[in-house]
C-alpha cells in the first residue's frame, strides 16, 4: 500500500509541476465574458478530472476484487458460488459509482455558465 501511495504522490507532484506555468501568467482585469470563459474552462478541467479519477480507481478496485475472488475460490472451491455472487454484486456497486461520476461530469459540462455568472 505504501508503494502505491508513493506512486500516487509522485503523480500528483508532477501534475502540479506541469501546471505551474499556468499560475505564472499575467492577466488583465477580467471582464464579465472573460470570467464566464474561465469558469467554462475550469468546468471542463474538473469534469475531465472527475471522470478520469473515477474510472481509474474503479478499474483498480474491480481488478482487486476479481483477484481476491479468484484466490478465495482456489483456496476453497466449495464456496465458489457464494463468492461469485458476492463478487458480481460488488462489481455492480463499483461500476455504479463510476456511472454516478459520469453523470456528475455530464451535469458539470452541460450547465450553461453564462446564465449564472
Amino acid at each position: 500500500m505504501r508503494k502505491n501511495l508513493r506512486v500516487f504522490g509522485a503523480l500528483l507532484f508532477f501534475l502540479a509541476l506541469a501546471a505551474a506555468p499556468l499560475f505564472a501568467q499575467v492577466t488583465q482585469q477580467p471582464t464579465l465574458t472573460d470570467a464566464r470563459a474561465s469558469l467554462f474552462r475550469l468546468s471542463l478541467i474538473v469534469g475531465g478530472a472527475i471522470i478520469a479519477i473515477a474510472s481509474a480507481v474503479g478499474a483498480l478496485c474491480q481488478a482487486k476484487a476479481i483477484s481476491s475472488a479468484c484466490e478465495g475460490i482456489s483456496r476453497n472451491p466449495a464456496s465458489g458460488p457464494i463468492i461469485r455472487l458476492l463478487v458480481i454484486f460488488g462489481l455492480v456497486l463499483i461500476e455504479t459509482l463510476v456511472i454516478y461520476a459520469l453523470l456528475i461530469t455530464i451535469i458539470i459540462l452541460t450547465i450553461q455558465w453564462g446564465k449564472y455568472a
